[in-house]
């Protein structure tokens, strides 16, 4: 019975997580489309390709390992669009694990969820705040400053450091 039990935990474990990983990008995907933004391609996972295909001008990648999902836009494109719709485009799919968090509350997959969306709003490099900090720094500076971009990415370093640090899973 324990070992059903565990084999059922894992597979909930594993499918909430591509789930909230899918959804996710889900959300970025629909909200580039809306503003009219090109999406070139969408992929879940990490790894070998084990199917690739293309639907309405996007391909869509399966990768061996389920332990990533992306969506690939045009970013010329985004970055010639208001402040407000790249805001909108880069923080969708934290919208959608924020929504799916709610509604599957005090369940494994709605915490999830949540964790999902706190982790993207960190300003660690490629996360969904840190790129969304990178496009208000250089519409507030009219430009790109490194010294500025530097020193938010590294306050995200930090950030994941002193969270580490005061949980007790570092040193």
């Amino acid at each position: 019975m324990e070992i059903q039990q565990m084999t059922v935990s894992a597979i909930n474990v594993i499918l909430s997580f591509v789930m909230a990983l899918v959804m996710h990008e889900v959300g970025h995907l629909l909200a580039a489309r809306l503003c009219k933004i090109s999406v070139i391609e969408a992929g879940l996972g990490w790894g070998p390709k084990l199917l690739n295909i293309r639907v309405l001008g996007i391909d869509y990648h399966l990768r061996l390992l389920p332990l990533g999902a992306y969506v690939k836009i045009d970013m010329a494109g985004l970055q010639k669009r208001p402040l407000v719709q790249q805001v909108v485009v880069l923080l969708a799919g934290v919208a959608v694990n924020v929504i799916l968090g709610v509604i599957a509350w005090g369940t494994f997959f709605g915490t999830l969820n949540l964790v999902l969306a706190i982790g993207n709003l960190l300003p660690l490099y490629q996360q969904d705040g840190w790129k969304t900090g990178m496009v208000i720094f250089r519409r507030v500076f009219k430009r790109s400053s490194p010294l500025v971009e530097w020193s938010f990415t590294l306050s995200g370093g930090l950030v994941g450091l002193v969270l580490l640090i005061s949980t007790g899973k570092l040193l």
